[in-house]
């Protein structure tokens, strides 16, 4: 179904299992007389061989009472290089009704951040098809930080040999939040690689999401398939659901998943305090360790600074 075409009305229930653990349904009927905007639309498009060495970035802002339809498409043909970061602003309360397509042809390499911090009045869906040719690479970081209800939905089609795909991501979520993170990676050539790696902090009433699958084809032998979501909950009052998943054809793969959902460890806790520092302090540290071991992939230093910060105040105020 696409996100362009999606009527509130023909939403999939919670009956359905692709949809599971988000109520899109009702999270829509609280935005009062929304209306609708015509369709906003960025194309990026690199040619064979063309290297990028800026970055270039794209901001979406949200409209109080307004339905936007944005749809970003980019498209590296073969060789090309980029380096992306997209940026999620607004004010007030809206559906940002999101579409994005990514083609990454053989050898072209796509670096893809990705900043959603919406208003925490607004939802937003998001629609993300990926499909990557021979040698392609792409290493993609979401940090989920806005927004009252969020859902990121990624479907990528490894088509060729020797693509690496990286898909990382932190959500902080607090409040009444409500954010979902689902992949499907599908493995369809041989001796490919994919990776994804998504962590989680929960306060107050928070509602958590990932769903993670990794189909391999019974023609993509030697596939290499990484999957990992932790969740770290401060409150006795959130929730994290989680569903990692490994749907195999072929006999030669190298394929993991798992899952953790719990709360501070003490015993580092109490290790930190023997040392010195304070209660706050050493939980703060601990939660800083936690996300930043999935921010230190990225690979731009001055962005990966600058998501550190956003995500380190974030921090700060949750332990008042």
């Amino acid at each position: 179904m696409g996100m362009l075409n999606l009527q509130q009305n023909k939403l999939p229930t919670r009956k359905d299992e692709e949809w599971k653990y988000t109520n899109l349904s009702r999270a829509l009927g609280e935005l009062k007389d929304v209306q609708p905007e015509s369709p906003q639309e960025i194309v990026i498009h690199k040619n064979s061989g063309q290297i990028c060495g800026e970055i270039e970035e794209i901001l979406w802002t949200g409209v109080d009472n307004q339905h936007h339809q944005p749809c970003l498409k980019i498209t590296l043909e073969d060789g090309a290089q980029a380096t992306i970061i997209e940026r999620h602003e607004g004010e007030g309360s809206y559906w940002k009704n999101m579409s994005t397509e990514i083609k990454l042809g053989k050898n072209a390499k796509l670096n893809h951040i990705r900043i959603q911090n919406d208003s925490v009045a607004a939802v937003q869906t998001n629609m993300v098809h990926i499909t990557m040719e021979q040698n392609a690479q792409l290493d993609s970081f979401s940090l989920n930080i806005g927004g009252k209800l969020t859902r990121h939905d990624i479907h990528a089609l490894l088509n060729g040999s020797g693509i690496e795909c990286s898909l990382n991501g932190v959500n902080l979520l607090r409040g009444d939040q409500h954010g979902d993170t689902t992949i499907l990676m599908e493995h369809l050539a041989p001796h490919s690689s994919s990776n994804q790696f998504y962590r989680t902090l929960l306060d107050d009433n928070a509602r958590g999401v990932f769903q993670g699958k990794i189909y391999v084809d019974k023609c993509a032998q030697q596939t290499d398939g990484y999957q990992l979501s932790n969740a770290l909950m401060l409150s006795d009052k959130c929730e994290m659901d989680t569903k990692p998943e490994l749907e195999i054809y072929a006999d030669d793969v190298k394929c993991s998943h798992g899952s953790t959902i719990g709360q501070l460890d003490e015993d580092p806790l109490f290790y930190l305090r023997s040392r010195g520092l304070s209660e706050a302090q050493a939980r703060e540290l601990l939660m800083q360790a936690f996300m930043y071991e999935v921010m230190d992939k990225i690979m731009d230093e001055n962005i990966r600074d600058s998501i550190k910060d956003i995500a380190g105040g974030w921090l700060k105020a949750a332990l008042k």
